[in-house]
């Protein structure tokens, strides 16, 4: 092979530049329907068994501070059991402030009372926004799901 010959294959082999974003794109896609699988399973870590009622739905941008009160009476900030004495200041550390919304999940089998008595030592720490949490009667339900469509 002569040097001229050299020269001109070699130049035909220049480097490419540009960065494969395929592969970037492969994982993405994983890690995005990973995400959708497990998103709904994070959402309720308490089980309560909730009341239903006619009113109509909350709509609001921020998220409120969720307390659950399950059929043994134990509350729950979240997936956190409290005591009832300790609500109060507890709420009061994770608001930060009084003007935050608290949504009470009580179980259905639960008096009436007991319910109230969670929501009245809230409201008596300063909270203004203590919202109780029911379901809407399965036929509302299913218009609701029917309309979302």
């Amino acid at each position: 092979m002569s040097l001229v010959s050299r020269r001109s294959y070699r130049s035909k082999r220049t480097l490419m530049s540009d960065m494969n974003v395929t592969p970037m794109i492969d994982v993405m896609l994983v890690l995005l329907v990973i995400f959708m699988v497990t998103a709904p399973l994070l959402t309720v870590g308490v089980k309560v068994s909730l009341p239903s009622a006619n009113a109509p739905s909350v709509e609001s941008q921020e998220i409120p501070i969720v307390v659950h009160i399950n059929s043994e009476g134990r509350i729950f900030i979240g997936d956190v059991e409290v005591d009832a004495e300790t609500l109060p200041e507890k709420l009061k550390a994770i608001a930060g402030e009084t003007d935050a919304k608290i949504f009470v999940r009580g179980d259905k089998t639960l008096p009436y009372g007991v319910i109230m008595q969670t929501m009245g030592l809230i409201s008596s720490s300063g909270f203004k926004k203590v919202i109780l949490v029911t379901e809407l009667p399965k036929k509302q339900r299913e218009n609701v799901s029917a309309k979302q469509r």
